[in-house]
């Protein structure tokens, strides 16, 4: 079956070309506009040499750049490879050559690490800076209005294939480096078209807010492709700010935003939040992370509109589980499996639990990724006959809903972005003076979770937490850093040797403890 993810902008832009697609503050696109941009960087990747099933790297912000760029791999039968913008040059220089990415589009306000990144990986033959106005750029990399330049606004999409893959989004697991989760353009297509019955849309009145970062699964998927594959229109914004968030909620009329726990904590504890009208929304919608209960029923009561939780992973294209206005809501819950997904809680030897006993939550459905790129082994441990095992423990209450209670993977979750605690640990043994160390999340009010380190020094050696904290810092994404760290003589081991993260006492060696940072 022939099927190219594009096909959501293209039949959007048919169905109503002078619709606003994008808005940017003072800056909009329609969606003919929008389409036509794309259409202009499918024909400047194929002039450069980009083949159908080629990687194509992408590390921009919310800004109208990136869905013209997204749209225009798609159409030229590319597969995207979205990443984050607070990546160091050494985590760039990692996904890049994972993915052998063959181009790469980045920000320029994060050219530092993006093109010492990029040097690194040999596999990428073209480099783009975009901006928001065009700029002089060193040789060897092509400005993006300059790429685009007279390239036609026409572009005849290649025929890609429904299980072919055209996004990799990276995610990792506990026992290595970040892995490439395959998604194909029918894992994506069914997750936004879903999107599209659960929330309703209204193509007149709808206006959904895009703060929730769109190299992100949660943003991409839900966001990008629901709202465009609705034919909706999108206000972005780069990074979250409570004022900010309010005052274009009240200014565009956003009638849905999709957001973590903490942003709803931060909108709500804003001092001038009730000076904002935010009487057009109709549907907010929590995931990343759980959200307290407490939250969920104060935001109702103050802002009359309803959080709905849902859940899924980078490898389920996110969504399996929502809290679904038909099928009924129970505040703590993830909600039930959506349409055309199966949800079962087994125990270690891969069978079905009883109702109300807890086990892992295994998932099967159109949404399970096409595997781990380049990683069979790895795809073989996430999905066993048929079923993603997410690594997250639960249990299915009398009535179908579906609780988390733990997760089995050591993930720390920070304002909705996942933390491997091995990679942190790798950087932290880099230290000349670390003889262990343990990172772990510890509860926090603002993030959910926070980073903290435990480390025990080599024999007549001192560490300095503060200076430990801006060794880390300084080589990894910004979200990642431990923010406190406790020193200690010696880690907790169990008979072989293994660290015991399970017995850490938080606090051990609180008089070495660095200041909380942003």
């Amino acid at each position: 079956m022939s099927l190219n993810l594009a096909v959501i902008l293209e039949e959007s832009t048919k169905r109503n070309p002078d619709k606003v697609a994008i808005i940017f503050d003072d800056f909009k696109l329609t969606y003919a506009q929008l389409d036509a941009a794309a259409n202009q960087v499918a024909n400047g990747l194929v002039g450069a040499g980009i083949k159908p099933g080629d990687r194509v790297g992408m590390m921009l912000p919310n800004v109208p750049q990136f869905p013209i760029i997204y749209f225009g791999i798609l159409k030229a039968g590319g597969i995207v490879v979205p990443m984050n913008v607070l990546l160091k040059d050494r985590e760039v220089a990692y996904y890049l050559s994972d993915s052998e990415t063959s181009a790469f589009f980045y920000w320029d306000m994060f050219a530092k690490d993006a093109v010492g990144g990029a040097q690194e990986a040999t596999s990428v033959k073209k480099l783009i800076q975009v901006g928001l106005a065009p700029a002089e750029t060193p040789d060897g990399i092509d400005d993006f209005f300059a790429f685009m330049g007279t390239q036609a606004p026409t572009f005849d999409s290649v025929a890609t294939k429904a299980d072919d893959t055209c996004l990799i989004i990276y995610t990792s697991g506990t026992t290595g480096k970040p892995k490439g989760a395959e998604l194909t353009n029918i894992n994506l297509f069914e997750c936004c078209h879903l999107g599209t019955h659960i929330f309703t849309f209204e193509p007149e009145t709808d206006v959904i807010m895009a703060v929730l970062p769109m190299f992100h699964s949660f943003g991409l998927s839900n966001v990008v492709n629901g709202g465009i594959h609705g034919g909706i229109t999108l206000t972005l914004m780069p990074r979250f700010d409570a004022d900010k968030c309010l005052e274009i909620i009240q200014r565009d009329k956003v009638t849905l935003f999709l957001g973590v726990p903490t942003m709803y904590f931060a909108m709500l504890n804003h001092p001038e939040r009730t000076t904002y009208d935010l009487s057009s929304l109709r549907l907010c919608v929590s995931g990343g992370a759980s959200i307290p209960g407490e939250v969920m029923k104060a935001w109702e009561q103050s802002t009359g509109t309803k959080i709905l939780e849902g859940y899924g992973l980078s490898e389920t294209s996110p969504t399996a589980t929502f809290n679904q206005i038909e099928t009924g809501q129970k505040v703590g819950s993830i909600g039930k499996p959506v349409w055309g997904v199966e949800v079962k809680i087994f125990d270690e030897a891969d069978k079905e639990v009883a109702q109300g006993e807890r086990g892992e939550i295994v998932i099967k459905g159109h949404n399970i990724m096409k595997g781990y790129w380049n990683k069979p082994e790895a795809t073989a441990e996430a999905i066993k006959n048929g079923w993603f095992h997410s690594g997250d423990i639960g249990y299915v209450d009398d009535e179908g809903f579906l609780f988390i209670v733990d997760r089995k993977k050591e993930m720390i979750i920070r304002g909705g972005f996942n933390v491997y605690p091995r990679e942190i640990e790798e950087v932290i043994y880099m230290h000349p003076k670390v003889a262990e160390a343990a990172v772990i999340g510890v509860p926090d009010e603002k993030f959910g979770e926070e980073i903290h380190a435990v480390v025990a020094p080599k024999p007549g050696e001192t560490i300095d937490a503060e200076e430990l904290i801006a060794f880390v810092k300084e080589r990894v994404a910004a979200y990642k850093y431990p923010r406190t760290v406790d020193v200690v003589k010696e880690l907790p081991k169990g008979p072989t040797g293994k660290i015991m993260k399970r017995e850490i006492k938080v606090g051990a060696g609180k008089e070495q403890e660095a200041p909380a940072q942003a």
